[in-house]
C-alpha cells in the first residue's frame, strides 16, 4: 500500500510528526501528495505554535479565508525580520497620531480629524484618499476606538465625540475638564481617562457620565474586560497610588490594585486584555507585563525588559505568542515571542529625527506604526521564504 492509500485519519497522524521545513518538501513529490499537504487541518497545530498567524489560544481563526499553509509562511518571515518598508503617508508638522485596523480599513487621526483609509486586498497598501473623514474636536484628536457601528473619540479639548460609521452623524459628549488621554469601547460601553485626574463611565445610548471617579493623578490608559464586568485604569504613578486598578461596572468600585513595586513616575501608558484573565501592560518604566487576574492576588506572571531602556509607548498582541512594542525613541518597533524573554526582532523606522511609536497595528501580513510626521508600513508577504 502506498503512503496516500491510507486512511485520511492515519495520514494527519502521521503527518503531525513533520515540522514546516519536512511537510513544505513532501508537498513537492506530486500534485496528489501537494493537494493532501495544503489542506488546514494538516497545518493547524503547526499554526497554534506558530506567531501572528491569526489563531488565538482559544482557538479563534480571524482569518479563515486565507489558507493556512500561506500564513505559516508569512510568520516566519516576521521571526526573522523578513519585510519590505514603505511610508503610504507623510505630514509636514509633528502629530501625535492614533490609528486602529477595523476589517480592511485602516482609521489614522491627523490633528483634529480621523481619516478611514481602505486597505487594498491585493497587495495590503492604503489607498491616499479616505472614504470618510470623522471631524468636531477643536484640538487634537488623543485617542479614538472603533466599535462595529461608532467611532468613539477623546480630544486634548476634552470633548468625547460618538460617530455613526455609516451616516457620518456625530454626538457630542459632555467630556473632561482637560484633554482625553485614553479611551475604549466597548459592547455599548465607553472608559474615559484625562489629565483632569478622573476616568469616566458612559453608554453609547446616553450622552451624561454614568460614573466619574477621581484617581487623584493623571489618567493615561484604560481597557474594559471581554466579559464587560469590569475595567483597568492606569495612571501616571506619580502621587504614590498604584498605577493599575481593576473596577468593578456595575458598582464602580476598585476591585483590587495590581502592583506594588512601581518606582514614581513609572506610568502605565497602554494596555490590553488578551482574555478575560490576561491583561498586557506597558509604560516608562520599559517593561511589558503579563497580569494574571485569576490567581489570587492578582499578580504579574512574565515580563520583558526594553533592551535599550527606552519608554513604550503602546503594545499590541496576537492573541498567541507574538507582543509588538513600540518604544519612546528613534521609532524603534519590536517583535517578542512570549515564549522567551529575548526580543525577537526589531525595526529602526527613523534614524535623522527622533520620534516615539505613538501607535502600532497588524493584521497577518502587515505592521503599520504611526510616528510624529508619518505613517509606516511593514509587509511580511515578501523575501525569501525560510521554510522551504
Amino acid at each position: 500500500m502506498l503512503l496516500f492509500q491510507l486512511p485520511e485519519d492515519v495520514l494527519y497522524h502521521i503527518l503531525s510528526y513533520l515540522d514546516c521545513k519536512s511537510l513544505t518538501r513532501l508537498s513537492q513529490v506530486c500534485k496528489t501528495i501537494s493537494n493532501f499537504i495544503n489542506r488546514d487541518a494538516v497545518w493547524r497545530e503547526i499554526a497554534k505554535e506558530s506567531i501572528n498567524t491569526g489563531i488565538t489560544r482559544q482557538g479563534r481563526d480571524f482569518y479563515p479565508h486565507i489558507p493556512l499553509k500561506e500564513r505559516v509562511k508569512v510568520s516566519q518571515n516576521w521571526c526573522h525580520g523578513i519585510c519590505r518598508k514603505h511610508v503610504p503617508l507623510k505630514w509636514k508638522i509633528n502629530l501625535l497620531p492614533w490609528i486602529q485596523l477595523s476589517d480592511d480599513v485602516l482609521y489614522l487621526s491627523q490633528a483634529a480629524d480621523i481619516a478611514a483609509y481602505p486597505l487594498r486586498q491585493d497587495r495590503g497598501k492604503l489607498l491616499r484618499k479616505p472614504m470618510a473623514v470623522f471631524s468636531g474636536h477643536q484640538d487634537d484628536v488623543c485617542r479614538f476606538a472603533v466599535t462595529d457601528t461608532h467611532l468613539v473619540s477623546g480630544g486634548s479639548d476634552g470633548k468625547i465625540l460618538v460617530h455613526h460609521r455609516r451616516s457620518g452623524f456625530s454626538v457630542e459628549y459632555s467630556g473632561h475638564n482637560q484633554e482625553v488621554n485614553c479611551l475604549d469601547c466597548r459592547g455599548g460601553m465607553i472608559i474615559s481617562g484625562s489629565r483632569d485626574r478622573t476616568a469616566r463611565l458612559w453608554s453609547l445610548s446616553s450622552n451624561c457620565p454614568k460614573y466619574t471617579i477621581p484617581l487623584y493623578d493623571r489618567v493615561w490608559s484604560v481597557a474594559i474586560s471581554p466579559t464587560l464586568s469590569s475595567f483597568v485604569t492606569g495612571t501616571a504613578c506619580c502621587e504614590n497610588f498604584a498605577p493599575l486598578r481593576i473596577w468593578d461596572v456595575e458598582r464602580c468600585e476598585c476591585v483590587c490594585c495590581l502592583g506594588s513595586e512601581f518606582r514614581r513616575g513609572a506610568g502605565v501608558l497602554d494596555m490590553v486584555y488578551e482574555s478575560p484573565f490576561q491583561l498586557l501592560t506597558c509604560g516608562y518604566d520599559t517593561y511589558i507585563r503579563s497580569w494574571d487576574l485569576r490567581l489570587s492576588p492578582r499578580k504579574c506572571v512574565m515580563e520583558w525588559e526594553e533592551p535599550h531602556d527606552s519608554a513604550l509607548y503602546c503594545i499590541q498582541t496576537d492573541g498567541n505568542h507574538m507582543i509588538a512594542s513600540g518604544s519612546s525613541y528613534y521609532g524603534v518597533v519590536r517583535l517578542w515571542d512570549k515564549r522567551q524573554t529575548r526580543c525577537l526582532q526589531s525595526f529602526q523606522l527613523t534614524s535623522a529625527v527622533s520620534s516615539p511609536v505613538y501607535c502600532l497595528r497588524f493584521n497577518s501580513s502587515h505592521l503599520y506604526v504611526a510616528l510624529a510626521t508619518a505613517l509606516h508600513a511593514l509587509d511580511f508577504r515578501h523575501g525569501t521564504q525560510p521554510c522551504r
